[in-house]
């Protein structure tokens, strides 16, 4: 296997490893991700869910109130003891149910037949009667006492047939009649309301027809007085026939107490509750008063109608859809918009963020509730107005971009919706307050912008609350005022809420705010005062770099601070090898002839490692070391390789240009890209000898292409048209750097001493003629093109070493 080979299957490995490893990073943050998102949704669910106001418990009636209380909203209260006395009142006036069967009496009769028929049958069939086995089997069957002594008499009795159709005729009427078991229990139910049924078709039947009811006593007694009109019965044969009797007669009108129950059951469920109304902000108690039943019953249902959302179900199914709200965002984000990269410091801030914002929504409404009670003439509904719903998404504005501060709007909105009620107003109030607060914040370069967003905060939710006013039919009133007053204080507090924030967020995640940059930009900073002293050449540059990077970040759309402040602070690792940079050098003799190549390009290289290691000890923030470690890409040193292949020898190994190359990365962001480029354009813009407009829009322009040709803005955003852009930006600024100045005319004393005794009408020609050509420069002198540009060339190498 050849050096080479080896060399590639290295490269291989080292690739796959690495590859490797970004998968796992990549597999922890996904893991992260779900945890955090599963945490925050888990206590947004915790902190929405939960309605309960602020409201005391009395147990007994004759507490004392211990402050005003108010009804936060309209009420419909159940009167339960008047309830459950119309219900018992509809169950009382429910018919009571009996039911009739038409046929018991004859089936009565029937049976009373097969008894006399029995008698007859056991008689006959039995030749030699044992009366006493006999008498004993009568018994058994009949269930009825036996005289052993009137037997052969009672036989011969039931055994006449005129005997029993006799008894028959008799006790006909009688059975026919409706009896009932209890008589007097029967007459009060008809007195309150009866209903009867037929048995047989279950149809309701006439009263009328049961007016001739008699008790089963009474039955009774009829067949008694019937029975004694059977001729030659004896005593004992009476209460023979009357046991027979009492054993088959059966009521044929019966109570129904299941269908009774059933039917009080359903009148009482007919009755609608009894509810008394309980107007928003009517004052339930007061304080010092005795807390009476009736506003015990008030002060838990309006507890109660709070609590309505505190159930396992609820609270899962808020989960389930926040869930999926901030996920299925997140992830249309990540995948179609191209700034939307949060990394996990990201995420948690976002978390922090709106975590805060509902908790400090939720004290805001317990503390409109405690101060609504007691300014009953405000609506406890206005002083919601005066929540500073924008200015989480102001903080994650300032903090990281638009289209994360957009995605944040929309999501928070939706949830505040939810926390209100499931108001849909409310969401779109949150959700306009919120974008406006953001756009409102997208270069927040001065404290004043803050409170020039406030203020924008405030107006648009004046006109909102105009608006929801509208749509919920409501004529303009006095509250209306209050509430567009308390939608201006809403504005204005999270401007002033975020300005006092600002710094906490800072310290925290170690993020770079405009704000920040604003401090960083004092060039009396320690770190750019040390670097004037130390490397006054680098210095200079820097400064002019920053000219250069703002004005190709304002016509491209990036951010103009961040460029500028970084482009102050991207060469301070100059400051420990200052004299190794050409400008620096003060005209003194350059140390890298004393070098060997590859010496002098680990020294140039080494400027950005001790830069990043500068700006992490003074606290530069993130954004500003990423640019510092990608202002120079992986650029080549082309001075220094050149003269290291000149003076390597043919027939060794061959110079590795990786070795000659600065460690990168390339640049990932656009305004890094800017100073990469406003760098390059600079250093060279100091070898022209003769900066016309024209040789400096080559220059920009040659330069541009070579380091997008060397693949340094593969990685960054710029477009084609950005680069246009930019060169115009660059020739514009360079332009206005090179411009030509008037050779203004000298004293005329300076000039006599210069042309002696001359006389004064000459010399005053000849000061006439050099002002009148002043703008114009004396003619040079014949170069050779190839000797100049050959010059320029060493000029260029000597100042850049870099290029």
């Amino acid at each position: 296997m050849t050096k080479e080979e080896k060399k590639q299957s290295q490269l291989n490995r080292a690739t796959l490893f690495a590859g490797g490893l970004q998968g796992l990073r990549n597999q922890r943050q996904n893991r992260f991700e779900l945890w955090l998102l599963a945490v925050v949704v888990v206590l947004l669910a915790l902190i929405i869910v939960p309605k309960g106001g602020l409201i005391p418990n009395y147990y007994i009636p004759g507490d004392i109130a211990t402050r005003d209380i108010k009804s936060p909203r309209d009420l419909l209260i159940e009167d339960a003891p008047l309830t459950e006395a119309k219900r018992a009142e509809a169950a009382d006036n429910s018919p009571i149910i009996y039911r009739f069967d038409a046929t018991a009496g004859a089936r009565s009769l029937e049976q009373v037949g097969e008894t006399f028929h029995l008698f007859t049958v056991r008689q006959s069939g039995v030749e030699s009667i044992d009366y006493d086995e006999f008498l004993s089997q009568l018994e058994d069957e009949l269930g009825i006492s036996l005289i052993a002594a009137d037997f052969q008499e009672t036989l011969s009795f039931f055994a006449n047939q005129n005997v029993t159709i006799l008894a028959d005729k008799l006790l006909h009427p009688v059975f026919a009649l409706p009896i009932v078991a209890n008589l007097q229990k029967f007459k009060v139910d008809r007195d309150s309301g009866i209903v009867v049924i037929d048995t047989q078709d279950e149809r309701d039947l006439d009263q009328r027809l049961f007016t001739g009811t008699i008790g089963l006593n009474d039955a009774l007694s009829l067949a008694n007085e019937k029975l004694l009109q059977i001729p030659e019965v004896t005593t004992a044969q009476q209460q023979l026939l009357l046991e027979l009797v009492t054993q088959q007669l059966s009521p044929s009108l019966v109570f129904d107490q299941l269908e009774t129950d059933q039917r009080q059951a359903l009148a009482r469920e007919q009755v609608a509750p009894v509810l008394f109304q309980v107007k928003k902000g009517e004052m339930v108690v007061r304080e010092g008063a005795r807390v009476t039943a009736e506003q015990i019953v008030k002060l838990q249902e309006i507890r109660d109608s709070g609590r309505d959302n505190r159930s396992i179900q609820t609270a899962a199914g808020l989960i389930i859809c926040s869930l999926l709200l901030i996920y299925v965002g997140f992830y249309f984000a990540k995948r179609n918009i191209s700034k939307f990269c949060p990394d996990l410091r990201d995420l948690l801030f976002l978390a922090g963020v709106a975590v805060s914002l509902f908790v400090l929504i939720k004290i805001s409404i317990f503390i409109a509730a405690g101060v609504g009670t007691n300014f009953a003439y405000i609506e406890s509904s206005a002083y919601l107005y005066a929540i500073p719903f924008a200015l989480g998404a102001m903080l994650v504005r300032i903090v990281l971009n638009s289209e994360t501060a957009f995605l944040f709007s929309v999501c928070c909105a939706i949830l505040a919706g939810v926390l209100f009620g499931n108001s849909l107003l409310m969401a779109f109030y949150v959700l306009t307050s919120s974008l406006v607060g953001a756009h409102g914040v997208r270069h927040c370069q001065r404290r004043t912008t803050l409170y020039r967003a406030g203020l924008w905060i405030g107006l648009i939710n004046v006109a909102m609350i105009i608006g929801i006013h509208l749509l919920s039919g409501r004529n303009f009133e006095l509250q209306l005022l209050w509430k567009l007053g308390f939608g201006m204080l809403g504005g204005i507090s999270s401007a002033v809420i975020v300005n006092g924030t600002i710094p906490l967020v800072e310290l925290l995640f170690k993020y770079t705010t405009d704000i920040k940059l604003l401090e960083l930009a004092n060039m009396n900073a320690p770190i750019l005062r040390e670097l004037m002293i130390e490397a006054p050449g680098t210095y200079h540059h820097s400064i002019l770099v920053g000219n250069l990077a703002e004005a190709a970040a304002e016509a491209v759309n990036a951010n103009p601070l961040l460029t500028r402040v970084a482009a102050y602070y991207h060469d301070i690792g100059k400051i420990k090898k200052p004299l190794y940079f050409i400008e620096n050098s003060g005209g003194q003799r350059n140390k890298h002839d004393k070098l060997t190549p590859s010496m002098s390009a680990l020294i140039l290289t080494s400027h950005v490692k001790d830069g990043i290691d500068l700006a992490r000890e003074h606290r530069l923030g993130s954004e500003i070391i990423e640019i510092i470690q990608q202002h120079h890409g992986t650029g080549l040193i082309k001075f220094f390789y050149e003269r290291a292949k000149n003076q390597s020898d043919p027939g060794v190994q061959q110079v590795d240009e990786r070795d000659y190359r600065y460690h990168g990365p390339k640049p990932q962001t656009r305004e890094a890209a800017l100073i990469m480029l406003a760098d390059a354009v600079e250093a060279a813009s100091r070898t022209l000898t003769d900066p016309t407009p024209a040789r400096i829009q080559g220059m920009v322009q040659k330069l541009i292409n070579n380091i997008f040709i060397d693949g340094q803005l593969n990685e960054c955003d710029l477009t084609l048209k950005d680069l246009n852009l930019i060169a115009k930006s660059f020739n514009r600024i360079l332009s206005g750097s090179f411009h030509h100045r008037v050779d203004y005319p000298e004293p005329v004393h300076i000039v006599r001493e210069k042309n002696g005794n001359s006389e004064p009408g000459v010399v005053k020609e000849k000061v006439r003629t050099k002002s009148a050509n002043s703008d114009r420069k004396p003619p040079e002198a014949a170069q050779d093109p190839e000797a100049a540009t050959a010059k320029d060339s060493s000029e260029d190498l000597k100042r850049l070493g870099i290029s």
